[in-house]
């Protein structure tokens, strides 16, 4: 399989791409896009393939988009684009291109959409997390269902309408948790939310958060919301704010969850979807 990756080496997330790359025995064609771009043509077809707008794929943190004043709306994707042509660090890392597709790999999970489906051996990133597979769960998935009961976590609404399901492996195979979501436009609920026991303490409540809303990001959704009972601050360190009823969408309001599957002292918070 030829695979192309354009690639940021001081990037922990392009580097941890380019790893599980090779790790699946495969030498990539790597392009340092801070030193060889794309031209602006190529750029705008990546992104076209991607099914993403430039927006999508303007980079934020450590970049002059602020000071270039990027954010204004008015801006047409011509002009980003011009942009990133001046400054090629405004380019979300890292983009790969294989014969199955093309993606913005973030997180560095993602490059397993765009490898074999073969057998693999476990894989660590560099910062210690574990690289994960997401599947969709089968309907009430008899473990996801026992390990929600486990939890006290609700399962009387799995079947209905709207909702998708997860169950994540580590690359040989091992389950090691569950996650849901509910989109609503521009909102994405998730919600099921369960690592088993036996994997906790390891980071994989992140890595999963930042898989689900990837999905979610790619189907249209911008903002993460989630209820809880008991666990505030601990997704609280990933990012998320708590919020008063007053301000939740309204559409996260109507869930069977917010109506009545969860108590009315459940806390509610949300974060941005970004990439």
């Amino acid at each position: 399989m030829d695979i192309v990756i354009y690639h940021n080496p001081g990037c922990g997330t392009s580097r941890n791409a380019l790893a599980l790359i090779r790790h699946a025995g495969i030498e990539p064609h790597v392009i340092d896009y801070q030193k060889c771009p794309p031209s602006k043509a190529l750029l705008a077809q990546l992104i076209d393939r991607m099914g993403m707008t430039v927006r999508d794929v303007l980079r934020v943190k450590g970049t002059p988009y602020e000071q270039l004043g990027l954010d204004a709306p008015h801006l047409t994707d011509d002009q980003l684009l011009d942009a990133m042509m001046e400054h090629p660090i405004l380019i979300n890392r890292p983009i790969v291109v294989s014969d199955r597709g093309v993606a913005l790999c973030r997180p560095s999970d993602m490059v397993l959409d765009l490898l074999p489906e073969l057998p693999m051996a476990d894989f660590t990133k560099d910062d210690g997390e574990i690289c994960l597979r997401d599947e969709e769960a089968a309907d009430r998935d008899a473990g996801m269902v026992a390990a929600l009961k486990a939890e006290g976590l609700p399962t009387d609404d799995l079947t209905d309408p709207g909702r998708q399901f997860y169950v994540y492996r580590t690359l040989s195979g091992e389950v090691v948790g569950y996650a849901g979501r509910e989109l609503y436009g521009k909102d994405a609920f998730l919600r099921s939310l369960v690592v088993l026991p036996a994997w906790r303490g390891k980071g994989l409540g992140k890595a999963i958060v930042s898989r689900i809303a990837r999905r979610a990001f790619d189907e249209g959704a911008r903002t993460a919301w989630l209820m809880t009972t008991s666990a505030a601050e601990y997704f609280e360190a990933m990012g998320f704010k708590r919020v008063e009823r007053a301000e939740v969408a309204a559409a996260i309001l109507e869930t069977r969850q917010a109506k009545g599957l969860c108590p009315a002292t459940a806390v509610v918070l949300k974060r941005g979807i970004r990439l």
